[in-house]
């Protein structure tokens, strides 16, 4: 499998937690599919303290996982939404 680009997306999404609201990462997304994974490489700002975990309602958001090769979040269905 091929690794993703390394160019970024000059588009980015602010990612919430969909339980408080609580913004969680701004995100390089390319393409205009649901939100199941972010690589780490291209989080552009981290709003978490602890990976994976929502600072306000401390509820688990992601998994961290190898996707191709590469670092990422995995997201949980119904968790997280995007803008």
């Amino acid at each position: 499998m091929a690794k993703p680009n390394k160019k970024l997306p000059t588009k980015t999404v602010d990612i919430f937690c969909k339980n408080c609201q609580q913004q969680l990462f701004k995100y390089h997304k390319g393409g205009k599919g649901a939100l199941v994974k972010c690589f780490k490489e291209r989080v552009a700002q981290d709003y978490t303290v602890n990976p994976c975990i929502c600072p306000k309602c401390e509820q688990v958001f992601a998994r961290e996982t190898l996707v191709r090769g590469t670092p990422a979040y995995k997201m949980i269905g119904g968790k997280v939404t995007f803008k």
